[in-house]
């Protein structure tokens, strides 16, 4: 299966990806997906909103980490753990997180936790990837994604000082007030946080980085209890869609990072709900079992054909399998749906290109182009749109994509060198000539930073 080795190799490179002018975060991978990444853009929107922020402006990051953990380390980017979505009931618990840590945006409190500050990157994936390096045989790229279980760790809840986590715990409350969102699903998360601490035996140290900087969780509970009761949204049930949302994203993510066996444990066959089948069909395809995983995938789009993320599912279970051209159909009403969402149409654009028919080169192009215009910092994307430009004959572009690819890698030599050979050769005072000038000096920069600190 040679196709599948060539894309083993390509996700050991995406493992490795570098995002420039991004902050650090700890030596995890960013975790994307269009339907998680949605939601989570939803769920915060009323918040930001009650906060003074723009929702344009604010990013919801989801990090392949099992501790319960979310962290602002700069700008207007909130970071929650996977470990917390899995630990998390329900979206209101989730929101209540959120409400926090945009108290801590909004009061400035911008600091690298224990874990961050020793990062060097950001590695963004896609769900599933990992699934494909295994299956591929790459092994060892593989390991950086996928989780061996879904044991909540107690991780350092922020590493803030005292003062600063009751202002975020105020703001985060106020926020949830004017948002109309009831403050019992941040009681519920901090009594989870508390159960979390007696199952652990939990118990500060001298010393200890908790102990030093937050205030104990109990202390924290008793002070928002009072709070929240007087809101008016006390008693306001959260919202049903919301929730089904939330349902079946945390089921997706389960089912992608856990072990199958624990995901059939924790999802068994007998549970038809939809959650469950959305686990489970990630279950089976990262066990290989091709047939199982259609079936569940199939059922999905029985009880609603026209859901865009159960089409992409399908779609790439099939284009993982080895089948590109079969998963077109469901790839392409997928972006259509999305109205071109980046991460699907890049999906898309790489099983037209998969497919290895020339025919399909086109619209690929058309497809990748939009999505690199959406999002330009997906090397995924990057890497097959300098596929089609290769394939095209357009090498100076194509040689601009591999810049672009190589310097969210970290390959700072490699993105010198083909920003340099694309400038070269693309029209002076073109936009493209100047992106390759930008990239040229900003690995020239970069190169020689590295120089300072190993000196």
């Amino acid at each position: 299966m040679p196709r599948l080795r060539n894309v083993a190799v390509l996700l050991a490179a995406v493992l490795a990806t570098l995002v420039l002018a991004a902050p650090p975060v700890a030596a995890q991978s960013i975790l994307r997906d269009a339907e998680t990444e949605r939601l989570l853009a939803d769920m915060a929107a009323p918040l930001v909103k009650a906060a003074g922020l723009e929702p344009e402006n604010v990013d919801i990051v989801l990090v392949n980490d099992p501790s319960v953990n979310a962290f602002v380390i700069g700008g207007q980017a909130v970071y929650l753990n996977s470990g917390l979505i899995n630990e998390a009931t329900t979206a209101g618990e989730v929101q209540g997180v959120i409400a926090h840590e945009l108290g801590h945006v909004t009061g400035g409190h911008a600091v690298f936790n224990a874990g961050a500050q020793s990062a060097t990157g950001i590695t963004v994936l896609s769900l599933l990837l990992g699934a494909v390096a295994a299956a591929a045989g790459g092994g060892d790229a593989a390991i950086g994604v996928l989780m061996a279980g879904q044991q909540a760790a107690m991780g350092k809840f922020l590493a803030y000082n005292r003062s600063q986590e009751a202002s975020a715990d105020a703001a985060g409350a106020q926020y949830l007030s004017a948002a109309g969102i009831s403050g019992r699903g941040s009681i519920e998360f901090f009594k989870k946080l508390q159960n979390i601490e007696f199952r652990y035996g939990y118990q500060p140290r001298e010393g200890d980085e908790f102990a030093r900087t937050h205030p104990m969780t109990g202390d924290r509970i008793a002070t928002l209890q009072d709070t929240y009761e007087q809101d008016p949204a006390w008693n306001r049930p959260g919202d049903p869609a919301l929730e089904q949302r939330f349902a079946r994203a945390k089921a997706k993510l389960f089912g992608y990072l856990g072990l199958p066996s624990d995901t059939l444990r924790i999802y068994p066959e007998t549970n038809q709900s939809i959650p469950a089948r959305y686990a489970r069909a990630y279950a089976w395809h990262k066990d290989a079992r091709l047939p199982q995983a259609l079936e569940e995938a199939d059922a999905l789009l029985r009880a609603e054909p026209e859901n865009p993320y159960f089409l992409e599912l399908k779609g790439q279970i099939l284009l993982e399998a080895g089948k590109p051209a079969e998963a077109l159909p469901a790839l392409r009403r997928a972006t259509d749906l999305t109205g071109n969402e980046p991460l699907i149409a890049t999906l898309f654009g790489h099983a037209l290109i998969a497919s290895e028919d020339r025919a399909n080169f086109a619209e690929a192009e058309r497809v990748l182009k939009a999505a690199v215009a959406r999002d330009r910092r997906n090397p995924f994307a990057w890497y097959q749109l300098g596929v089609v430009y290769a394939a095209n004959g357009d090498m100076a572009r194509a040689r601009l994509a591999s810049a672009e690819q190589q310097a969210m890698s970290g390959h700072m030599a490699q993105a010198l060198h083909s920003a340099k050979s694309a400038e070269a050769a693309l029209p002076q005072g073109s936009p493209d000539w100047l992106r390759a000038q930008d990239i040229a000096l900003a690995a020239q920069a970069e190169l020689e930073r590295r120089k300072k600190r190993n000196r």
